[in-house]
């Protein structure tokens, strides 16, 4: 009689689950996550320990769906001993609207997770969960570095860095980064057959064996969107001939290449003519850190020419001699 109940009461709640799950995963009713969880239900994520109410959850769903919007979840699995129950699950999606402020990449992915549910009277009235919609971007190749998410939610009202203990002030830092002498590079990429770039001096060579490096960009660029659509970018170090490339780069002009000379890469990617060096590279990975996007590239062809490149320093250019103004 026991074995009855028990199996009677998990059909119950697989049902109901299966069904609520649907209509809010598939379909964006969330409101129908109401009649399998209690009023005082509490959702909290393995991974950071945050919790969050019914309305908070259902917004997240509202979030993700906006999207992913043909996001679907399968439930593969539900085993319920008592008052506790596991549930096994996949979602599969396209990402092809802005997700947590990273623009559309086209890319679909599926992710699985599982939840941890303590129930009361047949209703989730807890659950610990092993994904967030962070799952999805890192699916994507898109990951966040662990200082900035640790910043973003320290508080929720703006904190001067000169507040922070044993931090330096904004202008310290920023007198520091003028101090350092770097190279300028044009990152570029093409959009439904239009090439776009911007000017970067944050660049930099991982390793040889494989060959990786990294550019930083920042989010407010407009050439950011289509970087995130694209499997390949451009890396063009400049040479000491392109003065006027580097400021139409590191201009707002509508079309940056109307008076470049340039070819493509293997892969599509704008290459500059009279460049000191240029590399296609695949994009394998992109880490959020708040203001800027990290890519981390894997190098897939490159030309060098005998041309000096370009050096750059605290708003000045170095000519071998002297530092000329910008």
């Amino acid at each position: 009689m026991t074995r009855l109940t028990v199996s009677s009461m998990q059909q119950t709640f697989e049902t109901a689950l299966e069904e609520a799950w649907t209509a809010a995963w598939d379909r964006g009713e969330v409101e129908a996550l109401a009649s399998i969880c209690t009023d005082s239900y509490s959702r909290t994520g393995k991974s950071d320990g945050n919790s969050m109410t019914l309305a908070q959850f259902q917004d997240e769903i509202r979030a993700t769906r906006a999207g992913f919007p043909d996001l679907t979840t399968k439930i593969n699995s539900v085993i319920v001993n008592g008052d506790r129950a596991a549930i096994f699950w996949t979602t599969s999606g396209t990402h092809t609207e802005t997700f947590l402020g990273v623009p559309a990449t086209g890319k679909s992915v599926v992710t699985r997770g599982s939840n941890e549910v303590a129930l009361h009277d047949g209703l989730i009235q807890s659950e610990n969960v092993t994904w967030d919609g962070s799952e999805l971007l890192n699916s994507l190749g898109i990951r966040s570095l662990s200082d900035a998410i640790a910043a973003e939610k320290a508080s929720d009202e703006p904190v001067l860095m000169a507040d922070l203990s044993g931090e330096p002030d904004l202008d310290a830092m920023k007198a520091f980064n003028r101090q350092f002498v770097t190279g300028v590079t044009v990152v570029t990429t093409q959009e439904n057959g239009k090439p776009k770039g911007l000017a970067v001096n944050a660049y930099s060579s991982i390793s040889l064996e494989p060959p990786l490096v990294m550019v930083c960009v920042q989010k407010t660029s407009s050439t950011y969107p289509a970087l995130f659509a694209s499997t390949h970018l451009g890396i063009n170090i400049l040479s000491r001939e392109q003065k006027d490339t580097v400021s139409t780069f590191a201009s707002k002009s509508a079309d940056k290449f109307a008076d470049i000379v340039w070819h493509e890469g293997p892969d599509g990617s704008p290459l500059i003519d009279s460049s000191s060096a240029m590399i296609e590279a695949e994009i394998r990975e992109r880490f959020q850190a708040k203001t800027h996007t990290i890519f981390v590239c894997r190098v897939r062809h490159a030309e060098v020419s005998n041309i000096e490149p370009m050096v750059y320093k605290a708003g000045r250019f170095y000519d071998g001699a002297n530092l000329e103004s910008l």
